[in-house]
């Protein structure tokens, strides 16, 4: 068997992850559009995430945050994004990689995308409080419909993974659904 020295699997994984960086990148510009909102999963314990040591310890693997009415000051760049969240009522700003970004999901038109994070020990530094490469001025975020975001404290932000039934952030859709996973792409041996 031949071995894939391009490594096509790293590449689609690549160009799929720039899709979700335009998209988010378009939210944080205009808002986000009609009746669209995200869900993304990414590893906290991943290398150059940051989160509080808060939220760290109650999501030690994994997170899911949703980006619809109470998210606030959206920033994209090349090697991540940043945003603010509310977490039990207590605002915060994270910093996630886009090698961080686990899956994401867009409930309104049933879409989705799944990616793969190398699991491993976070490099040194990761949880500091360095921003990602980000732009000079944070860019103007409007909510639904050209409405300012601001925070909100009526529920919690972010879902844990292991929560209980009234928790549980709705699950990746399967069957005829539109996630496409990077496995999709694999040769099988």
């Amino acid at each position: 068997m031949p071995t894939d020295t391009i490594r096509y699997d790293l590449l689609v994984q690549d160009a799929l992850r720039s899709v979700v960086r335009k998209i988010l990148a378009d939210a944080a510009a205009n808002g986000l559009p009609g009746e669209h909102y995200f869900y993304i999963t990414f590893r906290t314990d991943a290398p150059g995430v940051r989160i509080s040591p808060r939220t760290k310890e109650r999501f030690p693997e994994e997170i899911t945050i949703i980006l619809q009415h109470q998210f606030w000051d959206l920033a994209v760049t090349d090697a991540g994004f940043e945003v603010g969240l509310s977490f039990q009522n207590v605002p915060e700003k994270l910093g996630v990689p886009w090698e961080a970004v686990r899956g994401f999901f867009d409930p309104s038109v049933e879409f989705g995308l799944k990616f793969e994070v190398e699991d491993g020990e976070p490099d040194e530094g990761a949880n500091d409080e360095e921003p990602l490469d980000a732009p000079a001025a944070p860019l103007p975020l409007k909510g639904p419909r050209g409405a300012a975001s601001e925070p909100t404290e009526s529920a919690p932000t972010a879902k844990p993974k292991k929560a209980a039934d009234e928790d549980k952030a709705e699950p990746l859709p399967s069957g005829d659904s539109k996630v496409v996973s990077i496995d999709a792409f694999r040769k099988k041996t």
